[in-house]
């Protein structure tokens, strides 16, 4: 009798842990173990970004984009982690920028001025999206081509004055 009553313990206290188990790794999936603080944005664009990618504030790093999801109107959501003992004030503005012309992706906070601070799950409220390279240099190039038109009709422009004059 004692040894049924001793296996019938063993089993509930088995249960009782996988249940356990099972419902922290759910509900725990949500919230950050380290106690730093998770903030969403919102941008059109985010080509470049992956999970890791460096938040900066002034060049320093003070935290990590933690995931990307694509929401219901289309836009694109990251999840930045930041680091506990940095307070943002709430009227930061957040931008994702390249290192060099074919530099990775890095995200930057531009810190406001208002005295209240984000807390867990804020959003950023103002926010600018990637800049796609390739669209930069098409838009560089076409700039220069319709400068070296005007340039080119400049200089027969002078070549016309100047023939004209030694006549």
């Amino acid at each position: 009798m004692t040894e049924d009553l001793r296996n019938i313990f063993i089993g509930a206290v088995t249960v009782a842990v996988l249940l356990l188990g099972g419902i922290f790794s759910f509900t725990g999936s949500a919230v950050d173990k380290s106690g730093d603080l998770l903030v969403t944005a919102q941008f059109n664009r985010i080509d470049g970004l992956d999970a890791g990618t460096e938040i900066r504030i002034g060049g320093i790093k003070i935290g990590e984009v933690s995931a990307l999801n694509l929401r219901e109107d289309y836009s694109a959501e990251a999840t930045l982690k930041i680091e506990t003992n940095i307070s943002i004030p709430t009227d930061t503005s957040v931008a994702i920028h390249t290192g060099g012309i074919f530099g990775g992706k890095y995200m930057t906070l531009e810190p406001g001025a208002e005295e209240n601070y984000m807390e867990m799950g804020d959003a950023f409220e103002v926010t600018q999206g990637s800049v796609d390279v390739q669209d930069l240099l098409d838009l560089i190039i076409g700039q220069a081509k319709s400068n070296q038109s005007k340039i080119r009709k400049q200089l027969e422009e002078l070549k016309k004055l100047q023939l004209g004059s030694k006549r």
